[in-house]
């Protein structure tokens, strides 16, 4: 039914797409089949698209640009990696944290079913992906899924180790840390506990290693 709506507004050939709340009532299953078909016409229509949604999750696959409003008024606006990094606005913390990274297809390993996907912070290996080599594709980082060391780790499992640098950090609790990390100029979040973060000293400006244990592909 979403799809047929999006396809009868398109054959009025609008200046502007207004999606608003679009998969609110749908349930898991049907979410999965309409934000593929999401993604792709915000991939093939020259057309701007304006997104009302309160799930994270849709707007750091779908969105560009991110404006927050709180009671009616704009809280911050600006590009989806900015606002999703900044530790003053709620989009950084909670479960759902994370930053959203624009990554090219560098290389695919058929041996051990993997790909290396660049980006200016260095490379991720991930599960193997069927686009073709040069074809971007933004992935989603959860702060829960990257951890901190001050040296490059050693025989490790975790494929995923960046160097990055500490921007800034927040306590969140008294038990936990959120810190904002900037890899070749992308932004990392990490929630770390207060003990960790206090062992490693970590202050802004620091020099870290960034290990990314999952990373969840668009």
């Amino acid at each position: 039914r979403q799809r047929v709506a999006i396809a009868r507004a398109l054959v009025s050939a609008p200046r502007l797409l207004l999606l608003d709340e679009p998969l609110s009532a749908l349930d898991l299953a049907g979410r999965l089949r309409i934000l593929p078909y999401l993604e792709r016409l915000h991939d093939t229509l020259d057309l701007p698209v304006l997104l009302v949604s309160h799930s994270l999750d849709e707007v750091a696959r779908l969105a560009d640009r991110l404006v927050l409003i709180e009671d009616g008024r704009v809280r911050a606006c600006g590009t989806l990696a900015e606002m999703l990094a900044r530790l003053d606005l709620p989009t950084a913390h909670g479960d759902q944290a994370g930053a959203v990274l624009d990554t090219v297809i560098a290389e695919h390993d058929p041996d051990y079913r993997l790909t290396a996907l660049a980006f200016p912070g260095g490379r991720l290996t991930v599960a193997q992906h069927p686009a073709p080599i040069g074809a971007r594709v933004r992935v989603r980082i959860l702060a829960r899924d990257v951890s901190i060391t001050l040296e490059p780790p050693r025989r490790t499992s975790i494929l995923n180790v960046v160097p990055a640098r500490v921007v800034e950090l927040a306590r969140e609790s008294p038990a936990q840390v959120m810190v904002c990390l900037e890899a070749g100029g992308a932004p990392l979040l990490a929630r770390v506990t207060r003990r960790s973060a206090d062992a490693l000293g970590l202050h802004p400006g620091q020099a870290v290693f960034a290990q990314v244990k999952s990373v969840a592909l668009s």
